[in-house]
């Protein structure tokens, strides 16, 4: 009977931020510098779904289905990668103060990406070399793991060794950065790492999908076990899980949404720390609701701070400044709401 009832409230949050994030994806869509109305939206959408003639100017088209359509689902994957990876780190380390770049992704793929600029290398190889580097980072975090704990404390050392992993790659950042030319390079080094969706195109959001995909849908389907996993390796043994497995699954998974939503919008934080905290509030522990929600939430959430972004002022704000801004003083406010366990 009480789960039937923690269900409920949990069904219907989940419901609830699929609503807002369909209702947020056609206010994206209206919002900007160039006007366009709700029935420009829809006589494109039926105009392109059915084949027919479109009345709509060309220039207003292309804002809609070329700027603003992959711009939202981007949004959209981004934030719902980063606060399931989030929440699948936290819930697999049972700390509440994990985020995603805790095993080094964050500063790998901006060392990828800063050296890449650094290069002159076209925008593919930028986004290419932030992934690669984005998955070396926590490979490596994994191999330090594994020389050193030899099966003992292997999550508090593999912590440990993503946060030196961390700090060398933000080191070999801020290296870039010194011998970067300061009137052209180092600029655009600089804007990629505060993170913005600005130059995102449908071919980003395609490339994206691939490690998107082979990252969301493993933490789908073995989010059940997560809550074993989340009370220690000792319970979820006597269930009969194979906690080694499951955890590589889990990391190599929230790696890649991590490494894949780095590459194509740069480094944006908060989102996989707070979101993961404030669904936890509105569903509970349990991942089974947890994993889907925050997936949503984190759409939600990061879609809102972009169309801050880009309607606050004249020149667009990097996401990474105003999710700081938010994600700062709204966790804060959970902290001191929250003053239960978070488990």
């Amino acid at each position: 009977m009480a789960d039937e009832q923690k269900k409920k409230p949990a069904v219907i949050v989940i419901i609830v931020s699929s609503f807002l994030l369909i209702l947020f994806f056609f206010i994206s869509l209206m919002l900007g510098r160039y006007q366009v109305t709700l029935g420009d939206i829809a006589t494109v959408f039926y105009s392109k779904i059915f084949q027919t003639d479109c009345n709509v100017s060309e220039m207003v088209q292309s804002v809609i289905l070329k700027v603003r359509i992959p711009r939202i689902c981007a949004a959209i994957l981004i934030g719902g990668a980063l606060a399931t990876a989030g929440a699948t780190y936290q819930g697999l380390f049972k700390n509440p103060m994990i985020s995603p770049d805790i095993l080094g992704a964050s500063a790998g793929a901006g060392f990828g990406a800063a050296m890449a600029i650094l290069l002159s290398l076209p925008f593919v190889f930028i986004q290419f070399s932030a992934f690669l580097f984005g998955l070396l980072a926590v490979g490596l975090a994994c191999l330090i793991c594994k020389m050193v704990s030899r099966g003992k404390d292997a999550l508090l050392i593999l912590v440990l060794a993503g946060m030196i992993v961390g700090t060398f790659f933000s080191s070999l950042i801020t290296l870039m950065k010194y011998v970067a030319d300061p009137q052209s390079k180092l600029p655009e080094i600089t804007y990629w790492l505060m993170g913005g969706l600005s130059a995102v195109s449908s071919s980003d959001v395609l490339m994206m999908l691939v490690p998107f995909f082979c990252g969301i849908v493993p933490l789908f389907l073995l989010r059940w076990q997560l809550n074993a996993m989340a009370f220690g390796d000792e319970e979820a043994r006597a269930m009969g899980l194979n906690t080694k497995k499951l955890r590589t699954i889990y990391i190599v998974s929230a790696t890649l949404l991590t490494a894949a939503a780095v590459a194509v919008c740069g480094m944006i934080g908060w989102i996989g720390l707070i979101i993961p905290h404030l669904t936890r509030m509105l569903v509970g522990p349990n991942h089974k609701y947890l994993i889907p929600a925050s997936f949503l939430i984190g759409g939600v959430f990061l879609l809102m701070v972009d169309d801050l972004a880009r309607t606050l002022f004249t020149m667009e704000i990097p996401l990474g400044i105003l999710t700081s801004i938010i994600g700062a003083p709204f966790f804060v406010y959970l902290l001191l709401k929250r003053k239960k366990g978070w488990i």
